[in-house]
């Protein structure tokens, strides 16, 4: 089992930049680019630098931010990275990335934010999506990012109606960001039973969510979602999420993530599995961290 970052540091020592199209559109088109180009330089370093940290700690994946160039879609100040002035050293940057990323073995993704939903009854909503993750694609394709993460989005006006819209949106989609979606189960609209028939039809791999699965279960145990989920990946290594409820399974709001994952939300049927496992948790790098020595201790105990 491999576990996974997400996103930024707790530490503050791994910094992303971040900016305002409020901000950005105040200054002249040719600063806004030098501005953009000079950030984007920035976050390319700090994401070879995460890639870094995780290769030397035994962390083999790490999610990027959506946000890793801000405003790129943004419809006023939006840019193509081959716009920036610093395009050429950007890519130089971000081809490093790559190269580390695959000899140290760490795996990156991305997970696009609540408002890319390909599947919306709205045609703007489904237009703006598939701009963004057409520009996530080509992050993913420049940084060799193996995956864009992707919840079913609503369910109106039911489930079956939705999740044909979602299927012809991702069909508009460039070869090459099709072929990096994948979907999770989420925690309030679909189950993991409602988005296997699509991923098989479909091939899309399908993250199991095993948070979600417990905060919105259906039919299937957790052992059974884990291995109908796993076996969407094919020869590819699966790719699962864990974390756990802020106060506890019994808080009002237990969709919401704790600042470290309890080592009992942890499937047991996971350990000692070949599988990339991201966590999600408050506490960023020292709840991966702590998860860490824990189970390569249950790892070594079943390999006694």
């Amino acid at each position: 089992m491999r576990l996974g970052l997400c996103c930024t540091f707790l530490d503050g020592s791994i910094k992303f930049r971040a900016t305002t199209a409020r901000f950005v559109g105040g200054k002249l088109r040719a600063a806004q680019r030098l501005f953009l180009g000079e950030l984007a330089l920035d976050n390319a370093a700090a994401l070879a630098s995460a890639v870094t940290w995780c290769a030397e700690r035994g962390v083999g994946a790490f999610r990027i931010s959506s946000q890793l160039f801000p405003l790129a879609t943004h419809p006023e100040v939006g840019y193509a990275l081959e716009e920036l002035p610093t395009w050429g050293r950007l890519e130089r940057q971000l081809a490093e990335v790559r190269a580390t990323a695959q000899a140290r073995d760490v795996r990156l993704s991305f997970h696009p934010d609540q408002f890319v939903v390909p599947g919306s009854m709205s045609p703007e909503v489904v237009k703006s999506s598939l701009a963004e993750l057409e520009h996530q694609a080509r992050m993913a394709e420049l940084v060799g990012a193996e995956q864009i993460t992707l919840h079913g989005g609503g369910g109106q006006p039911d489930k079956a109606s939705a999740l044909a819209r979602l299927e012809r949106g991702l069909e508009r989609l460039s070869p090459r960001a099709r072929a990096r979606v994948v979907l999770e189960n989420d925690d309030r609209v679909f189950t993991v039973a409602d988005l296997l028939p699509l991923c098989e039809r479909a091939g899309l791999p399908l993250v199991y969510d095993v948070h979600h699965h417990r905060c919105l279960p259906d039919h299937l145990s957790v052992e059974a979602a884990t291995e109908l989920a796993a076996a969407t990946w094919g020869a590819r290594e699966p790719w699962t999420h864990v974390s756990s409820p802020k106060g506890g399974w019994t808080a009002t709001r237990p969709q919401l993530h704790d600042d470290h994952v309890r080592p009992e939300d942890v499937p047991r049927c996971w350990l000692g599995r070949r599988l990339t496992m991201d966590v999600e948790a408050k506490a960023k790098e020292q709840a991966v961290l702590r998860l860490l020595a824990w189970v390569r201790a249950q790892e070594r105990r079943l390999a006694a």
